[in-house]
């Protein structure tokens, strides 16, 4: 067997303290070493809840023995870090939104390719539990053709909003709406989106609150899609229609609650990403209704599968290429808001 991947983690925010690191202290197939933070309080809290050293940069991380990295920090900090991190030979994961824009996320792809070291994005909502057992279903015919995609993360948190590290709510959300369409749909080929922004106060930017796209794709479905922090009334986490059928299903997947919680696969063993009966899905025909067990929520699945594919024995667990496709709508979608117009994308 291969030793495992040694590897570490940046940024130790709300990201990476609950969404990489006890995932990476979880998974069998790594070795994680210890995460780089220059913050004092940080690096007291990791020393604390984890046992492991802090570094001040990725050099140091890399010069401990480190062979990849996780990238948790805010979002405009991303592609810097991914290009140091590719240059001192680290394989790197890196958190969504990927880049800012779609010219520096297809730039740091094709550094990956030239320098040949490894490159992901940790698009961890593809192994929620409702996404698993809708992309089942699709891929079963049970639903028929899909023609119409309505995806949902709308939550009521008006204060403080959306963080500053995540870039607003097109770009935080939207990163995770869009990936998801576009796996269950294909390529899009037009865009139209609506954004809300705060108020600005301060030094504090007005990032968008409020945010709906509409893609229309090559293949005939259109995908609505919905993000916010502002909304008393939660919609459907999914209502997927086909040719013979739909799909909803409520509420969020809850790993991210058992993580938040400081539960781990580790601590929940096979329990872990299994969805109570109470929160399943259904298939509905008309009157005809039929409750849907949801596939098991496999988070955990992310990082044994990219420490395979730095030895060379998988594929990553999600093509950067994939990034700049999301990264191309994303910029469709703001040019769309700015404009009022409907984006074509060749």
């Amino acid at each position: 067997m291969s030793a495992p991947l040694r590897i570490g983690l940046a940024g130790y925010g709300f990201g990476g303290r609950y969404f990489h690191a006890p995932l990476l202290a979880s998974a069998p197939d790594c070795d994680f070493l210890g995460v780089v933070t220059t913050s004092p309080e940080r690096r007291a809290r990791v020393a604390e809840e984890l046992g492991r050293p802090a570094y001040a940069s990725l050099a140091d991380l890399a010069r401990g023995g480190a062979e990849a990295v996780a990238i948790s920090t805010p979002a405009a900090t991303h592609i810097p870090l991914v290009r140091q991190a590719l240059e001192l030979g680290l394989a790197v994961v890196c958190d969504k939104p990927f880049a800012l824009d779609a010219r520096s996320a297809r730039e740091a792809v094709e550094l990956a390719e030239r320098l040949g070291v490894p490159l992901t994005v940790y698009q961890n909502r593809r192994w929620d539990s409702d996404f698993l057992t809708l992309r089942r279903l699709v891929e079963q015919g049970t639903l028929g053709t899909l023609i119409r995609l309505e995806s949902r993360f709308e939550r009521f948190q008006p204060e403080p909003g959306p963080p500053a590290a995540g870039g607003g709510t097109l770009l935080d959300f939207g990163s995770h709406l869009i990936d998801q369409a576009l796996v269950l749909c294909g390529p899009v080929e037009r865009v139209y989106a609506e954004l809300r922004h705060r108020e600005a106060t301060g030094d504090e930017p007005g990032l968008d609150e409020d945010v709906f796209v509409a893609l229309t794709h090559r293949g005939g479905a259109r995908s609505h899609l919905s993000g916010s922090w502002r909304q008393g009334a939660p919609g459907l986490r999914f209502r997927a229609t086909g040719t013979t059928g739909s799909y909803v299903v409520e509420g969020m997947d809850g790993q991210e609650e058992l993580l938040v919680a400081g539960a781990s696969p580790a601590s929940q063993g096979d329990r872990w990403g299994t969805e109570p009966v109470s929160r399943w899905g259904r298939v509905l025909r008309g009157d005809r209704v039929e409750q849907v067990a949801s596939a098991r929520g496999a988070w955990d699945r992310f990082y044994p599968a990219f420490a395979a594919a730095v030895r060379g024995t998988g594929p990553v667990p999600v093509d950067p290429w994939d990034a700049v496709a999301t990264a191309t709508v994303l910029d469709a979608a703001r040019t769309s808001a700015d404009t009022g117009a409907v984006v074509n994308l060749s």
